[in-house]
């Protein structure tokens, strides 16, 4: 039994270390990002921040076609049908395609009244439309990088994924060193050298966004034609129903779970934004520093939901089971490790990306407010990740869109609106969202009638 589930934790390490390394760096690109505009000031990160709700909204249907395709692909893999795996990777295309340009067409088209419905201050209407709109520009790329990476760690390569997004991440950082400042002199020790910039300020910061994600988006694609598990070549491109029809019916769910709840993100920073300016940059700037801290929670998230849809198409429920169980218990260890380090350093956290201490002083209080959520947070982003692995989507959308709304959203209108509280109540109102959240998935998990759903017997 030790050495079963000792094989279980290094299986689920091996595809999680991948994942978790493409995130952290990710995030430390996040920072590097964060820490530019951030030195233009305030005003600067708070138009870019006004839009990461929004942002994340834009994502939800790329990210759930991605988990449609990953738990077809992975059950498939997981019985041994090749042709099927492979099918499903020509419908991805098809998915790409469709999705990356009406969602690109449509961000683009409300992009110029974005500002104003989010109740942001005039002032940062024009950097803040701007930066969306450059940064949608290149939708049918983003949506490759997400459904193509889902493709190929259906089939347990976490890899090519990672090396896609840290070449994406590091053509951000370069371009935004160039293109967010005036040409300056820059002092190396005893060097002083000329370094050429645009001095395009937030309108930088998007353009390198933008370039960086159409590069990953062309290399993600050459990385699936060229897997030999999965590369739909000599596959005609046209829709098959029956396996689209399994895509579609997984990740409908997930893309209606993510629309709720980045709707609600959307309704959530709009009610910040009326707390002003400095609310809003370190309500933005906490939600990046909380980033880097439940990065192992998605990665093995990605290992999780792999397992699963091979034990699944495997008929195997006892590995199904442990995979489970194992991985519930790794996020919550190492989150409340990561959440300890984030209630003892918040105030380093915050002076990474500003250097105004009334931002650090405000974001430092309500980090060390989630910090304490972070194990419960890891159990529920594990929970997320085993049932969009086995396709079982549709009671975690009720959940998700329930305690969104029951929860983060009356409550920090009431705080907003009525009790007239700060930053710190609206946080503790997002805690409390996540804490209900994963207890609910739990309860769904082990009341164990899931399995019902997907076919699998006791």
């Amino acid at each position: 039994m030790g050495n079963r589930k000792a094989g279980m934790v290094r299986e689920i390490a091996a595809l999680s270390w991948p994942t978790i390394v493409e995130q952290a760096l990710q995030t430390v690109v996040q920072f590097a990002d964060s820490a530019m505009v951030g030195r233009i000031g305030a005003q600067a990160s708070a138009s870019v921040g006004m839009t990461t709700s929004v942002t994340w909204l834009v994502n939800a249907p790329l990210f759930a076609m991605g988990v449609g395709v990953l738990a077809t692909i992975a059950r498939a893999s997981g019985a041994g049908d090749t042709d099927t795996a492979k099918r499903a990777a020509s419908q991805s295309i098809l998915l790409a395609l469709v999705i990356g340009v009406c969602v690109g067409a449509l961000t683009l088209a409300v992009s110029p009244f974005l500002p104003t419905w989010l109740g942001a201050d005039p002032a940062l209407h024009a950097d803040g439309a701007a930066y969306f709109a450059i940064i949608c520009a290149p939708m049918l790329f983003r949506a490759s990088i997400v459904i193509f990476g889902s493709v190929l760690r259906a089939v347990g390569d976490m890899k090519t994924p990672m090396a896609v997004n840290l070449a994406v991440n590091a053509i951000n950082v370069v371009l935004n060193y160039f293109l967010i400042y005036e040409t300056h002199t820059a002092h190396l020790g005893p060097l002083s050298l000329l370094m050429p910039g645009a001095g395009w300020g937030v309108r930088g910061a998007a353009a390198a966004t933008a370039v960086s994600y159409v590069a990953g988006g062309v290399a993600m694609f050459l990385a699936m034609m060229h897997n030999r598990k999965v590369s739909p070549r000599g596959i005609p491109l046209r829709l098959d129903k029956r396996i689209m029809g399994d895509c579609v019916r997984i990740g409908a769910p997930v893309a209606l779970s993510r629309v709720g709840a980045c709707l609600g993100q959307v309704v959530f920073s709009s009610q910040v934004t009326r707390l002003g300016t400095t609310a809003l940059a370190a309500h933005s700037l906490a939600l990046t520093a909380e980033q880097a801290f439940y990065i192992p929670g998605y990665g093995m998230q990605a290992a999780a939901a792999t397992l699963c849809g091979n034990a699944l198409g495997a008929g195997d429920g006892k590995r199904l089971a442990s995979v489970a169980r194992t991985s519930i218990c790794m996020a919550a260890g190492v989150m409340a490790a990561t959440g300890a380090l984030l209630f003892l350093f918040p105030g380093f956290m915050m002076s990474i990306f500003t250097p105004d201490e009334e931002v650090i002083a405000l974001g430092q209080n309500v980090l060390r407010i989630v910090a304490v959520s972070e194990p419960v947070f890891g159990a529920s982003i594990i929970l997320e990740g085993v049932f969009d692995g086995i396709g079982d989507t549709r009671t975690p959308l009720l959940i998700s869109i329930a305690t969104m709304w029951g929860v983060r959203i009356l409550f920090t209108y009431i705080c907003v609106n009525w009790l007239h509280l700060g930053l710190t109540a609206v946080w503790c109102c997002m805690v409390a969202d996540n804490v209900s959240r994963g207890a609910l998935l739990f309860a769904r998990y082990a009341r164990g009638r899931w399995k019902q759903a997907v076919g699998l017997q006791e």
